[in-house]
């Protein structure tokens, strides 16, 4: 049996030699179904007794200035910083009050005495992008402002929000103003917005059918296009309704490999082998060689199931055909292995790589960092952390996620706010997953401080609570015992148009049952309705 550290060694001993300087670029599939970019799934919560002092404004004197720096204040609620600029002035009127439509957000802007331009707006609506009232208030009112004007992209980013919240009609009607400015707003971009939310609101039919309406809109159905409602398509479930439109306009929109690779993966994802293999067999009679990507696609599932027999003989496959792995396929590979427990097998995987001459990335680092914390090997985590530097590889925000995710995990609490600090020093722009771990580790521990300290930080980085962080607040929150709070938020949630989820809402009711809470159920039963009743409308 081999030693604990000894392919951790080979790992130091190939990274040593002489390698010319490596970029930090993003060299992971470019296109846009693959999912091997995101972030790692975050390790299982710690469930291990608090041993630390659970008073709520307790703060780790190291972090106090840093956090006393925000102002915090009521915890029930969004923390605001009080300052004189005009963004912080225009979000301040819009976290006052549930404005209950636009126009009456519209109405309140009117007094605020603040000029319009197109960067307030972009940033209000990053910070608003899960309060669709507001952004819409927000975007109407700009409209209205003496020589203002929005842009492309925020026209764009008005119509995501929409499309996410199924509020439809009024994404089409954005879509068709933008049409009739006649200065080329509408874009592929624009529609592939709106393609992707209307198949992630499973309206697949009516994605399809802004497809085949493109050229209204003076967009070319090519095969960028219909590779992108494709792929939103495969992603949500419903590689039939890809394959459907491939068949419908195979032979009108020219081919790429690109088109077939998505097909791949979307019946791979769907564990549809034998469709993924005729897909690849078409593929070829069409004249296009299977890539990397195709068989990668192969790869990933064989991963998922851990069949890494299946991994090795596709390996040999491409080796035979000539087709080298790319740092995605490595990294698939060793995260997989990472997550069966064969951490030996997974860092014999760089070896691998070094022979072929494929250099490691953020993705492949972060991807190693996981897998070494999730195995308790935490001081050779922090190495690899540090080292990545020295190669020329600078962390992204998947490397600090995954740090954060580990400290968090094994209750390094210190270090794992002081790599928030660090990001923040670094600029690093945050994301949901930076904060959730956090967050779910400051509910368990009691920190409401500090809970208070993240929730302003998570505003004033534009990453806008959705129904995903609110669910996390109130389920831990429960757990800690602290109900009115969890009540709070999940009033916060049903104010602001989201459907609470059921697991959701049957938690904090039980908590309440539990601990004789009748008024606040009575309460909670009644936003359900509200929410569920919304939702049907």
């Amino acid at each position: 049996m081999l030693a604990k550290h000894k392919n951790l060694k080979l790992f130091r001993y190939y990274h040593s030699q002489k390698n010319p300087k490596i970029n930090p670029l993003r060299h992971l599939l470019c296109n846009p179904f693959c999912t091997t970019t995101e972030s790692p799934e975050l390790p299982s919560w710690i469930k291990s007794p608090d041993t630390q002092n659970s008073d709520e404004d307790f703060v780790i004197p190291s972090l106090a200035s840093w956090v006393e720096n925000y102002k915090l204040h009521d915890p029930t609620r969004l923390a605001s910083e009080k300052s004189d600029t005009d963004i912080d002035r225009v979000c301040k009127t819009l976290k006052k009050n549930r404005f209950p439509s636009p126009d009456e957000v519209v109405q309140a802007l009117n007094g605020c005495c603040v000029s319009a331009s197109n960067g307030l707006v972009k940033q209000i609506l990053r910070r608003f992008s899960n309060d669709w009232v507001p952004a819409l208030g927000l975007f109407t009112w700009a409209k209205t402002q003496t020589g203002y004007r929005h842009t492309p992209e925020i026209y764009n980013s008005m119509v995501d929000i929409l499309g996410k919240f199924k509020k439809f009609d009024l994404m089409w009607g954005l879509v068709r103003e933008m049409n009739d400015l006649n200065d080329g707003y509408v874009t592929l971009a624009t529609m592939s917005r709106v393609m992707r939310r209307l198949a992630r609101g499973s309206k697949y039919d009516e994605a399809v059918e802004a497809f085949r309406g493109l050229d209204k809109f003076g967009v070319e159905k090519d095969a960028m296009a219909m590779n992108l409602l494709m792929d939103a398509l495969a992603k949500e479930k419903s590689a039939e309704h890809a394959y459907e439109l491939f068949r419908e306009f195979n032979g009108c929109v020219p081919l790429s490999a690109g088109t077939f690779n998505v097909l791949i993966h979307g019946w791979c994802k769907a564990r549809k082998l034998e469709d993924a293999e005729k897909t690849m067999d078409e593929m070829r009679k069409h004249g296009f060689v299977p890539d990397v990507v195709s068989y990668t696609c192969f790869i990933e599932h064989y991963c998922h199931e851990k069949d890494f027999r299946k991994v090795d003989e596709i390996l040999k496959e491409m080796q035979d055909k000539g087709c080298k792995p790319n740092v995605v396929t490595y990294t698939i590979v060793m995260h997989a292995l990472g997550k069966a427990k064969q951490i030996n097998a997974a860092l014999e995987v760089y070896a691998k790589m070094k022979s072929d001459g494929c250099l490691p990335d953020t993705s492949f680092y972060s991807s190693l960092i996981f897998i070494l914390s999730k195995a308790g090997r935490i001081r050779d985590a922090n190495e690899i952390f540090e080292d990545m530097k020295k190669q020329g590889v600078m962390p992204d925000v998947l490397t600090y996620n995954t740090m954060i995710s580990s400290a968090c995990a094994h209750s390094q609490e210190e270090n794992a706010l002081k790599l928030l600090q660090k990001m923040e020093e670094d600029s690093c722009k945050p994301n949901f997953k930076t904060y959730a771990p956090l967050l779910k580790m400051c509910c368990k521990k009691k920190r409401m401080k500090v809970l208070n300290f993240l929730l302003s930080h998570m505003f004033k980085n534009d990453v806008s609570i959705d129904v995903g962080t609110y669910a996390l607040l109130v389920r831990g929150l429960c757990r800690s015992g602290k109900l009115e709070l969890a009540c709070s938020f999940f009033q916060e949630m049903v104010a602001k148009g989201m459907v609470p989820m059921d697991a959701t809402y049957k938690m904090l009711m039980e908590e309440l049952n539990q601990n004789s809470m009748a008024k606040a159920k009575e309460q909670i039963e009644q936003l359900m309705s509200q929410a569920k009743a919304r939702e049907c409308v």
